[in-house]
């Protein structure tokens, strides 16, 4: 029989999760989502405790813009190397030294006294972290062969959601003994995660693949984009990545507030709210893991973002019951477990659709438009809930989830073959 030495065999899929390239994946993970939380758990949590009204604190989510304008400033990341450690892991090292000063800072804050202070040191962790993102992204991108985006992707985004557990817990928990200033400066100091594993990594990016002038960073990966896809095929696409998770960014936008308003103790939310979300997390892991490994990008977009939507109803379920910590659990399992599973397949379906020659810029266009809901629609959550009730509010999200869902059909129909 004559081989073809050109196509490389099927690797098995226990090779692929022993290679270092998930280990890395892992950590990177982790910092890349922990300034995130800080975020969207520990600053709301932070000013509601000290009697912030709602719709303050729905307001900050306004700052979070750099998220979305993220693509504005990539292409610098494409074009320009810094003069250390290579073109991925010199703006890596740079932004998490500037996540580790501005998350450790805003516990110096009174929120009475210093709002315009801490708004814009929240500012600051939003563009750090944004920018985080855009280079990790594309070195990620790099990183992995084609048979590695499943898994990889689901060990990082599990990573990712994990990081959740300092601000989330941990800081939520310290907060009951420790100062405000200690709390920020001990979440900080885990953005020691990222720091050491950028400069223990290799650079695996061809310099030779750069843009080589800023005109060119900036144009071509939108023609290449907009060229392989077509104009209609690229609408649809960006729509998608629109609708997809709007639903739940809603319903998650002011999680800890509401935990807090159906009676919750800061230590309840930091232990049980955890809890659930460290065992979903395994588990979603392993499940999307071994999914990603077996069926097509497109068949995961549609069983998980199934799960994802329904998982927003146990969130009006837990606002009928109130305080009860067994449901508490259980609301929170089921949405981390469906939530983790949607963004691992959303992921995905990103690098696949990322230029190998624009990874920094495509994917941060892509992840833009997808952080675009939780920017603006978590803004108005507050007032949406003030008038009309958690209950009603939560049913309302799991509407607004249908679209997204029915967007599959034109970017990601269930009939097309596993893309090797």
């Amino acid at each position: 029989m004559i081989v073809d030495p050109s196509v490389k065999p099927q690797r098995d899929w226990r090779q692929i999760l022993r290679s270092r390239k998930m280990l890395t994946c892992l950590f990177l993970g982790f910092a890349s989502g922990l300034p995130l939380y800080v975020l969207i758990q520990l600053v709301p949590a932070w000013l509601r405790s000290s009697d912030v009204d709602l719709k303050t604190i729905g307001l900050f989510s306004l700052i979070s813009l750099p998220y979305t304008w993220k693509f504005i400033w990539s292409p610098l990341m494409d074009r320009f190397r810094l003069p250390f450690l290579g073109r991925r892991r010199g703006w890596a090292l740079l932004t998490q030294i500037g996540l580790f000063f501005s998350i450790g800072a805003l516990g110096m804050f009174n929120p009475h006294d210093s709002m315009q202070m801490i708004v814009g040191l929240v500012f600051l962790v939003a563009l750090f972290s944004a920018s985080q993102d855009i280079v990790i992204d594309a070195y990620r991108r790099e990183l992995l062969a084609d048979d590695e985006l499943g898994p990889g992707t689901s060990i990082f985004i599990n990573a990712y959601r994990l990081a959740s557990l300092v601000p989330g817990s941990l800081a939520l928990i310290l907060s009951d003994i420790l100062p405000w200033t200690t709390v920020y400066w001990v979440t900080a100091s885990f953005m020691g995660i990222g720091i050491i594993t950028t400069l223990m990594i290799r650079e695996v990016g061809e310099d030779t693949l750069a843009p080589h002038s800023l005109h060119e960073a900036v144009v071509e990966p939108f023609k290449e984009f907009f060229g392989r896809r077509g104009w209609q095929s690229a609408l649809w696409t960006l729509g998608f990545l629109l609708l997809y998770k709007l639903g739940d960014n809603m319903a998650t936008a002011l999680s800890t507030p509401f935990y807090l308003d159906m009676g919750f103790s800061l230590t309840e939310i930091g232990t049980v709210v955890k809890v659930a979300t460290l065992w979903s997390t395994i588990v979603g892991s392993i499940i999307a893991g071994i999914v990603m490994l077996k069926v097509s990008i497109n068949r995961a977009l549609w069983v998980f973002g199934v799960v994802q939507l329904v998982s927003i109803l146990g969130f009006a379920w837990l606002s009928m019951v109130g305080n009860d910590s067994m449901v508490l659990f259980l609301v929170v399992s089921f949405e981390y477990l469906g939530v983790g599973m949607g963004t691992v397949a959303l992921t995905a379906y990103l690098a696949r659709e990322t230029s190998i020659a624009f990874t920094a810029t495509q994917f941060a266009l892509f992840s833009s438009f997808v952080s675009i809901p939780r920017i603006f629609a978590n803004a108005s959550t507050g007032f949406i809930i003030e008038a009309i009730g958690y209950t009603l509010f939560f049913f309302l999200c799991t509407a607004i989830a249908i679209p997204g869902m029915l967007l599959l059909f034109k970017v990601a129909p269930w009939s097309e073959r596993k893309q090797e």
